[in-house]
């Protein structure tokens, strides 16, 4: 039988580089960055605003392509892939997340949820599109549209949406970002609950030292490079390491 660990890491990334524009114009979003997430980990990504958090994110995605170095998601090198064979990719190994939610408004929280699965083609998705709005907690709200629902509510659907397809790695951007404190909090524990009991990576884009300190382990960004990786980090210690990049 072949294990997770045989497979290779969820998403890895090496000698990442960014650029955006030409010249004296040019701006390095990412720097020789290389970084493995396992399977099975959450992992927080953090710094201060430019640092390269949200690029890092989308070239791990394949939703934008690096100037320099490569990325492997799921095992499959991502350069040189077409935009249709990323697209493909995309659809069987990674769900999003993002602080907006990203809903359809003319839709219902079932119909957003399914549309990975209807995108996908697949026919026999019914039980498992019900069983995600379940485990959210939302059955008695599928037929509401997104206006009908919280602002927690709206991102549980979106965390219904991106597990249902099963994807190797959920990458979430700013996910408690526009969620009062208690909203933020569920969510964090459906993410914790999507990679202790589900086996899916989680790779979060956070500026909250206490959202960070729920995952395994917290990397920190400045101006495009990794200046800290470490795991089990409480909010405290969070907190002081983006402290200490400020005074920097």
């Amino acid at each position: 039988m072949t294990g997770d660990g045989d497979r290779g890491p969820a998403v890895s990334a090496e000698g990442l580089g960014r650029r955006y524009g030409d010249g004296e114009a040019a701006i390095d979003a990412l720097v020789d960055v290389t970084i493995t997430f396992p399977r099975g980990q959450f992992a927080a990504v953090m710094g201060p605003s430019g640092s390269g958090k949200s690029t890092l994110l989308h070239c791990l995605a394949g939703l934008d392509r690096p100037t320099a170095g490569s990325v492997v998601l799921d095992g499959t090198p991502l350069t040189g892939l077409s935009d249709r064979d990323l697209t493909m990719l995309r659809r069987t190994s990674v769900g999003f997340i993002f602080q907006f939610f990203n809903l359809l408004p003319m839709l219902s929280a079932r119909e957003n949820v399914a549309l990975p699965l209807r995108i996908a083609g697949t026919r026999d998705g019914d039980d498992r599109i019900d069983a995600m709005l379940a485990d959210v907690g939302l059955s008695d709200r599928a037929r509401h549209r997104p206006a009908e629902l919280s602002g927690g509510q709206q991102q549980r659907v979106a965390i219904a949406r991106a597990l249902v397809a099963r994807p190797t790695v959920i990458f979430a951007d700013e996910p408690t970002g526009n969620l009062d404190s208690a909203s933020g909090h569920e969510i964090l524990e459906m993410l914790r609950r999507a990679v202790d009991e589900g086996g899916r990576t989680v790779v979060m884009v956070t500026h909250d030292p206490a959202a960070a300190s729920v995952a395994d382990r917290v990397v920190l960004l400045s101006d495009g490079h990794v200046v800290l990786d470490r795991a089990g980090m409480d909010a405290d210690e969070v907190f002081d390491a983006v402290r200490g990049l400020d005074r920097t």
